[in-house]
């Protein structure tokens, strides 16, 4: 499989069918993986943080989720890919762990979103064993809790784990818990607000012509505006720059500060 890496982080030339695929291969065979679902917002919090960055970087799948990145894979010379977009990833999974009978769980979330998630995905897949599903507290667990959480999970036999804590925190929670949730881990953010129909999805043409951060901003003004301010015009402008060569964005830090996170 392809990759490219926009502004240092990598992102891989994957579709729905392979990741798919991918993800019910990994669960059969009982394997801890896990996989980002990439937006512009992630790629500036990895230039931004060189550890996310690497987190990232290290995952085992990294689907282009934004249309602005399925541009760049292509403007980078990618081919064979499409847009694997977190909201339309999750209900394929599901349906396809439905078929093979592999068992899955949700993490994240408010209580109230997640029960109308789950009532959903039950109408829909009524022969989906869902083995877990919790919100956790909006505060740091301690390390008891977390290996409380890690225990239920792995103790419930959910295969797949779909991961709903918002970008960057839940890539961290998915890289700490590689090799102790024996899932396959997808980081899927507000998916579960989308699925549980809590919050509206743009319309189509707003997706296909890469503006769904805009209507996203228009329903979450308050929460958004911030984010968007800040990372959309450095991305237009620092992804400008590498396209025409006149600067460098590997996977490796072009200039370091000194408390050794955050790169220039």
């Amino acid at each position: 499989m392809e990759s490219r890496h926009i502004l240092g982080m990598r992102v891989d030339a994957t579709s729905f069918d392979d990741a798919v695929a991918r993800v019910l291969d990994w669960a059969g065979r009982g394997e801890s993986r896990y996989i980002c679902v990439a937006t512009v917002h992630m790629v500036m919090e990895a230039y931004d943080d060189l550890a996310f960055r690497g987190l990232v970087n290290a995952a085992d799948l990294v689907t282009p989720d934004g249309m602005p990145l399925v541009w760049g894979l292509r403007l980078l010379g990618a081919r064979g890919h499409e847009r694997v977009y977190g909201p339309e990833l999750t209900p394929r999974v599901l349906a396809a762990a439905e078929a093979a009978g592999i068992s899955v769980g949700f993490y994240g979330s408010t209580p109230g979103v997640l029960e109308r998630l789950l009532e959903r995905v039950r109408l829909t897949y009524p022969r989906l064993e869902i083995a877990y599903a919790e919100s956790p507290p909006f505060r740091p667990l301690t390390p008891e809790e977390d290996e409380e959480v890690v225990r239920k999970i792995n103790e419930s036999g959910a295969r797949v784990l779909f991961v709903g804590l918002g970008c960057p925190k839940q890539e961290r929670w998915m890289a700490d818990h590689r090799g102790r949730v024996q899932a396959v881990m997808l980081g899927v953010g507000a998916a579960f607000d989308f699925l549980a129909g809590t919050k509206p999805r743009a319309p189509r043409w707003m997706q296909n012509a890469g503006l769904e951060w805009l209507f996203r901003l228009i329903t979450e003004p308050r929460r958004l505006w911030k984010r968007y301010l800040k990372h959309n015009p450095r991305f237009v402008l620092f992804f400008g720059l590498q396209l025409l060569g006149l600067r460098r964005f590997g996977p490796e830090p072009v200039a370091q500060k000194k408390e050794g996170r955050k790169v220039q």
